[in-house]
């Protein structure tokens, strides 16, 4: 494979696909890509490609492919698992110029896109035909749909509307070799296989994605947020099975604990109770009366799941910023710790109390500070650790109670992610969730689409001897007899 000494007739080679200004090949260039959200972990890249066309994409990776170096694909940087972290020996190929809304389907409810469009944009693009995309990411303003794609993203309203595979029609992406392929269909249904399914949340593994056809939905008549308080963090989990059983499903259904509330409100200033253990946000939406009668039904369970303050936002202004104070939280988080480390993890519904609970004395077993913050509704948990990356051993420390509230989540029957993928993060865990057997279907996919291991490789899906040396004991036993899988 390509190393740093050979950049000179790589770039050269480039050079007749790009302009100059769309390889950056020096250190100052190159370091604002040395990693995603997951800042803890930082490498240069060999170099960093900015195509503007699907024709130089395919050209570049077909140049890669010809000369075995290994291809990144980045889209805004703001995944949360180091799915984008570099190699020294990879290009990055960032899909950021690739950021035009391409055509908007009124009649058929939907917009098809290029990779680099950031969420937010397309609910903007189609709001004067009424009409919006459901996945509404915490990092909606600057995340893009490519990578939303890649990362099966979510977002607030994920519960009633789905996570970005249920919001996708069609892909058109890049193979390897440089093919471009049409996954999908403007139909309801395609036949053969479902490598949408497959490609959603594939962490660039399997293709390059160049084009998205997204759905749309009609923006509801009505929408409003219930602000439920607690005086206990179980109390409040448990009123999100108490609302689900009634057959209701709200729009979105969030729950924020006591570090992460007082965060917010110093933040955005919302109008959360910082007394509160915990606080539920609640969103009805719909047509007039039947969000009238839902707010009635939704008010009466939380007083029966003893919440200690009910208050429903009377008007547009005050939903949005009770949404603003959660879609803040991150970012509020970061401002009362030098570090934080967000977690990812999906849990049953009836086991939300139980793992809140031994979260804490997790937290309390290794000393470190965590703020909760969820899409309760669907169980997908997002624990911010608290730490401080110049302190000695604290990272580590850090890493090792995130490992422990991944494992967490598949003792309580639930899954290491969510939406915000692997990546690097949580490739050790996979050896935990899944068996040797079953890894090496995993492993199986990827030789189908990439036989090289060129595509984001290391990322996702571990081998086998990686989780033999992680000591997960459903690889002992004789079972690593598969020396061409340990390439990838």
């Amino acid at each position: 494979m390509q190393n740093s000494t050979d950049k000179k007739p790589l770039i050269q080679k480039l050079s007749r696909i790009l302009d100059a200004d769309s390889i950056l090949h020096e250190q100052e260039d190159l370091r604002p890509y040395e990693c995603d959200g997951l800042s803890a972990y930082r490498k240069l890249p060999l170099l960093v490609v900015l195509p503007s066309t699907v024709e130089q994409v395919q050209a570049i990776v077909r140049l890669c492919h010809a000369r075995q170096i290994p291809v990144i694909a980045r889209g805004a940087g703001t995944g949360l698992s180091g799915g984008a972290l570099p190699r020294e020996d990879a290009v990055v190929l960032s899909l950021a110029k690739l950021n035009h809304i391409i055509d908007i389907d009124q009649e058929q409810r939907q917009a098809t896109v290029q990779p680099g469009v950031r969420n937010l944009a397309i609910s903007e693009a189609v709001a004067p035909f009424g009409l919006y995309y459901a996945p509404d990411p915490s990092s909606q303003i600057a995340c893009t749909i490519g990578g939303n794609v890649a990362e099966n993203s979510g977002g607030v309203h994920c519960l009633k509307y789905g996570l970005t595979v249920h919001n996708i029609s069609r892909l058109k992406i890049v193979t390897i070799d440089g093919e471009l392929l049409t996954i999908g269909s403007h139909a309801l249904d395609s036949p053969g296989y479902d490598l949408l399914a497959l490609m959603t949340g594939s962490e660039g593994m399997l293709g390059i994605i160049v084009e998205i056809t997204v759905k749309l939905l009609p923006i509801p008549e009505r929408a409003q947020v219930i602000m439920a308080a607690f005086d206990d963090v179980e109390q409040a989990g448990n009123a999100v099975g108490h609302i689900i059983a009634e057959g209701i499903i709200p729009a979105g259904l969030e729950m924020m604990d006591n570090p992460a509330i007082r965060a917010a409100e110093d933040f955005v200033h919302a109008g959360y109770p910082t007394d509160a253990a915990a606080i539920l946000l609640c969103e009805l939406d719909g047509t007039n009366e039947e969000v009238s009668e839902q707010v009635m039904h939704v008010r009466a369970l939380l007083k029966n799941s003893h919440a200690s303050t009910i208050k429903t936002a009377e008007n547009e202004e005050e939903r949005q910023k009770l949404w603003k104070g959660r879609k803040a939280a991150f970012p509020a988080v970061g401002r009362i710790a030098p570090d934080y480390y967000c977690m990812d993890g999906t849990i049953p519904r009836s086991k939300l109390a139980w793992v809140l609970k031994r979260i804490a004395e997790l937290s309390a077993e290794y000393q470190l500070a965590v703020a909760n913050v969820f899409h309760a509704g669907d169980g997908n948990l997002h624990p911010l650790i608290l730490y401080d990356a110049n302190k000695a051993g604290e990272l580590e420390q850090t890493e090792a109670l995130g490992g422990k509230i991944l494992e967490l989540c598949i003792e309580a029957g639930g899954t290491i992610t969510g939406e915000h993928g692997v990546g690097i993060e949580k490739i050790d865990q996979m050896c935990i969730q899944f068996d040797a057997n079953e890894l090496q279907q995993f492993h199986a996919i990827k030789n189908a689409f990439d036989p090289i291991g060129l595509l984001n490789p290391g990322k996702a899906v571990p081998t086998l001897h990686r989780c033999a040396e992680f000591g997960a004991m459903h690889v002992h036993n004789g079972q690593l007899a598969h020396p061409e899988l340990e390439r990838f």
